[in-house]
Order: structure tokens, then C-alpha cells, then sequence
């Protein structure tokens, strides 16, 4: 009687586990979504120059710093109630750190909005070609971290860790093509200044979103590929025999 007594028990602590870890889950995703959404708006204030957009950004990271006392609040309190193990353990630890870079982002979405809401009370200044396309690149890097976080998809995360060496070019095209116009025109000094402080934040906002992907590939296989650069990546695989 004992006996069965004690799978019982294990067996109503292993669904309570299971319930927690579905619960943390969909906070996790619910933090993704606000980040993104800060994100987005940010960057449509840049491009599309509205004030009103960049302020509700920096009014609402607020709410992204709470949510991420939440969840590792959450975290904390699902390692020391059931001590999981093997998979269930390395999610845990995944979703410790995908919340903070999380958190990262959206304070650099708000730096964004900042910079924004001051460059649309200025006149444009010229920009390279690749910057839109250096915005749309981080978004994406973003979106797909987070898709390959909910679908355990390790290889649209190793697809991710090998686009950030785009967004790190495009920020050196950036920088590059700022500095000869403020040598150019020293009047357009503070907007470029400005600009290229944007840039950053699309560079860093892409680390971030490449350390999710890194993190995605830990929880799945639990390989750890933080820095590693890509093109070593097959020659480690050999040496360990995969």
C-alpha cells in the first residue's frame, strides 16, 4: 500500500511539474510578444517619424520590466517546489535566460523609440541603402528566435546564429557611411550621431535574438554553441562524433 502510495504522489508531482512548466511557457511566450510589439513600434516611429508611436513605447517598458520579475520569480519557484531534471530542467534554464534578453531588447526598442521621437523633429539625412534591409533582417532574426523557442526548432535556430554576421556588416556599413557625411557636414553631426546610436541597438538586438537561437539549440540537443563561430560549427560536430 505503501508503495503504491508513493507512485501516486510522484505521479501528481510529475502532472504539477508539467502543468507549471506548460503555465511558464505561455508566459514566456506572452513576454516574447510584448518585446516584439515594443520592437515594431519602435521601429515604425523611425521609419514613418511619429512621436506618438515612440512614446508609447518608452511608456510601456515598464510593463516588460514586471513581466520579467514575474516569470523568473516563476522559474525560481518551479525549481525549488519539484527539483527537475534532464530536459525539463534545461527549459527551466533556457527561460531564465531568454527572459532576460528579452528584457534586453526592450530596453533597447525603448533607446530606439528615444532616438526616434528626436530624429522626427529633424530633417532627414542620408542613410546606405542597407539599412532598411538591416531593419528588417533584425526583425525577422526576432521573430524566427521566438518561433524556434515554441517549436523546438534547432534549425531555423542554427540559421539565425549564422544571419547575425549580416546585421554585424550592415552596423559597419552604417557606422562607415555616417562618419564621411558628419566629415562631410558637420551640421548633420547630433541626427547622425542618433542614427548610428539606432544601428547599435539593431546590432545588439540581433546578439540577443542569436542568443535565444543558441539557447533553443542548448534546450534541444544540449549542445552548447555559444561562441562558436559558424564556420567551426561543422568541425566541432565531427569531433564529437555527429
Amino acid at each position: 500500500m505503501r508503495c503504491g502510495t508513493n507512485e501516486e504522489a510522484s505521479e501528481a508531482m510529475s502532472k504539477h511539474l508539467q502543468r507549471d512548466l506548460e503555465s511558464l511557457k505561455k508566459e514566456i511566450l506572452t513576454m516574447g510578444a510584448f518585446v516584439e510589439d515594443a520592437m515594431n513600434k519602435s521601429l515604425q516611429a523611425l521609419l514613418e517619424r511619429r512621436i506618438d508611436l515612440a512614446e508609447r513605447v518608452v511608456r510601456g517598458d515598464r510593463e516588460i520590466d514586471l513581466k520579467e520579475i514575474q516569470i523568473e520569480e516563476e522559474c525560481l519557484k518551479i525549481l525549488a517546489l519539484h527539483q527537475p531534471v534532464a530536459a525539463d530542467l534545461r527549459f527551466i534554464i533556457v527561460v531564465l535566460k531568454v527572459n532576460n534578453d528579452l528584457e534586453r531588447i526592450g530596453d533597447l526598442a525603448q533607446n530606439i523609440a528615444e532616438r526616434a521621437a528626436y530624429l522626427s523633429r529633424k530633417d532627414p539625412i542620408d542613410v546606405p541603402a542597407e539599412f532598411p534591409l538591416m531593419i528588417e533582417n533584425v526583425r525577422k532574426m526576432v521573430a524566427r528566435s521566438l518561433d524556434a523557442l515554441v517549436n523546438s526548432d534547432t534549425a531555423t535556430a542554427r540559421e539565425i546564429v549564422r544571419e547575425d554576421v549580416e546585421v554585424d556588416e550592415a552596423h559597419r556599413k552604417m557606422y562607415d557611411a555616417l562618419q564621411r557625411g558628419m566629415e562631410a557636414d558637420s551640421s548633420t553631426v547630433k541626427r547622425a550621431v542618433n542614427t548610428l546610436s539606432v544601428s547599435k541597438n539593431l546590432e545588439r538586438i540581433a546578439d540577443y535574438a542569436t542568443n535565444i537561437a543558441e539557447d533553443v539549440v542548448f534546450m534541444v540537443d544540449g549542445e552548447v554553441i555559444r561562441h562558436v563561430h559558424p564556420d567551426e560549427e561543422d568541425t566541432l560536430k565531427f569531433l564529437h562524433g555527429r
